[in-house]
């Protein structure tokens, strides 16, 4: 009787010794030589499912042994995302990266610079995306969208369904360094800066109320201080200069709002067609009274500031030199002097 059960123990030792065997040898490398593989985990893939993707792919010998080893280590928790994994890879070592999201970074990052358009930005966009200019900007022409976009964002108004406006978030896109998923709609990219200028604004919130001006009128005289302007200093004097014309019904006569009107390039040359031209944005013709319709390019947060706190010099003139150093004036005969010294 002794002697059959010291067999049948022995027996059961090895058969736990072969199992535990079995066990350790399905946690080895699949091969000894490297092999990158690329492997995918959508959101809400169960650990089962990955252990049998991975088990197809052939990155682990063994189905049951990883099952095991996860249940085991209650530590490791599975991450979505896309990795480079190594068929040389132990099975500790895979679930190692697993868990620890080490993820190949297939995001697509990229510096929008403040003072562009809306067409500089479409134009980034359409090179680091699978998308045409032409598909981008139909968004931005989707009235249903917008619309959208006005319920979503309390600094959005009707003020972005005028017909006259060139493009209507012109204005709205923060300029700022981001980073989107490769897969990323386009929505999805301009919701993310939309985000951003959400963030900007709602820390201004209480200044632009006093203020007297809407979001949409701040962010254009942003614009217009944005691409007046060269140096810091001199913003919160351009936002003076077109306080105090509002104030007083003169034509803003920016410069900048002719090239904008005339859609040409701030390096390209202004003709006397283009500043007399009767558009929705030239403020050179000396019949426009009031801003533009919106904004002219996508403002720094300096601009906005500029905007918010005019100076107090009492300049209703100023005149860019050949460098672009701007030159300010409190009356007409001093605008002209100006224009004489630096013409």
């Amino acid at each position: 009787m002794k002697k059959k059960i010291i067999i049948v123990v022995i027996a059961l030792l090895a058969v736990i010794v072969l199992m535990v065997g079995m066990y350790f040898y399905g946690l080895t490398s699949v091969t000894k030589n490297s092999e990158k593989v690329t492997f995918n985990i959508e959101k809400g893939t169960s650990t089962k499912e990955v252990i049998n993707d991975l088990y197809e792919a052939k990155l682990i010998r063994s189905k049951i042994s990883s099952l095991i080893y996860v249940k085991l280590h209650k530590n490791i928790l599975i991450q979505a995302g896309s990795y480079e994994l190594d068929r040389k890879y132990s099975t500790d070592e895979l679930f190692d990266v697993l868990s620890k999201g080490k993820v190949i970074d297939d995001s697509i990052s990229i510096t929008f610079v403040e003072g562009k358009r809306v067409v500089d930005y479409v134009k980034q966009i359409a090179t680091k995306f699978n998308y045409s200019e032409e598909e981008i900007l139909s968004v931005f022409k989707d009235q249903d969208y917008l619309k959208e976009l006005i319920n979503e964002y309390s600094f959005l108004d009707e003020s972005i369904l005028n017909k006259d406006l060139y493009y209507s978030l012109e204005g709205y896109l923060f300029p700022d360094t981001y980073s989107f998923n490769k897969e990323a709609t386009i929505k999805e990219i301009l919701a993310k800066m939309l985000a951003k200028t959400k963030e900007v604004l709602d820390n201004y919130s209480t200044s632009i109320k006093e203020s007297g001006f809407t979001n949409h009128e701040i962010l254009t005289m942003a614009s217009i201080i944005e691409n007046e302007t060269m140096a810091k200093e001199d913003r919160s004097i351009v936002s003076e200069v077109i306080r105090k014309r509002l104030n007083l019904k003169m034509s803003l006569g920016m410069d900048v709002t002719a090239y904008y009107g005339a859609r040409k390039a701030l390096s390209e040359t202004l003709t006397t067609a283009d500043l007399n031209a009767v558009n929705a944005y030239n403020t050179r013709n000396t019949n426009f009274l009031g801003l533009p319709v919106g904004p002219i390019c996508n403002p720094s947060e300096d601009s906005i500031k500029a905007a918010l706190n005019p100076s107090d010099d009492d300049y209703v003139y100023f005149y860019a030199d050949k460098n672009g150093k701007l030159h300010f004036a409190k009356t007409n005969s001093e605008f002209q002097e100006l224009i004489r010294l630096y013409s």
